[in-house]
């Protein structure tokens, strides 16, 4: 039987942790996740700004890229399974907040926000490589450069100006709201 002076020996003593051990909220591993481009850790702040609300149109991937002192950022949302009704004014009230969150989080110049749609594609077909079918298509687009206010950016996406809308799309997928 050991002695109680070698268990309590300070030479021996277990490491301790350095501070309380905190798990990874779901806004960073989503952020981690979904992240991607050449300036990546400004794809990853933006997701750890955005990620942290539920918004009624998903936010599938954030993308940074740059060169020199020069990036973009963009944002690639979902235009099929809302978490909750949406009208139309509410699309351009979220899109409008996800640029204005992706400004205040990195130094990028310009926002791209595009709501894709999947198509759907025979079995068999090839959705990879040199010789794939497109899987999804673009039912909305925006861009925005830093320094656009948020009337006139708002403003744009009412009147199509600059902006592409899908209507037949926008007619379907705003159908309960308006």
């Amino acid at each position: 039987m050991l002695s109680s002076a070698f268990v309590c020996s300070p030479v021996y003593a277990a490491p301790r942790p350095l501070g309380p051990v905190v798990a990874p909220t779901i806004a960073t591993l989503d952020a981690d996740a979904r992240a991607s481009g050449n300036r990546r850790a400004s794809a990853t702040a933006i997701g750890r700004a955005l990620f942290t609300t539920e918004w009624p149109a998903q936010v599938l991937n954030v993308y940074a890229d740059g060169v020199g002192s020069h990036e973009v950022a963009g944002l690639r949302i979902s235009g099929v399974k809302f978490h909750r009704r949406i009208g139309r004014l509410q699309f351009i009230a979220e899109v409008r907040a996800l640029i204005e969150r992706t400004f205040a989080a990195a130094p990028v110049g310009e926002v791209d926000v595009w709501a894709q749609i999947p198509i759907p594609v025979r079995k068999g077909a090839v959705v990879s490589g040199d010789k794939a079918v497109p899987t999804s298509r673009n039912v909305f687009t925006i861009t925005v450069r830093r320094g656009e206010s948020a009337s006139s950016m708002t403003a744009r996406m009412l009147d199509g100006t600059n902006v592409y809308w899908d209507e037949e799309w926008a007619g379907s997928a705003f159908k309960v709201m308006r």
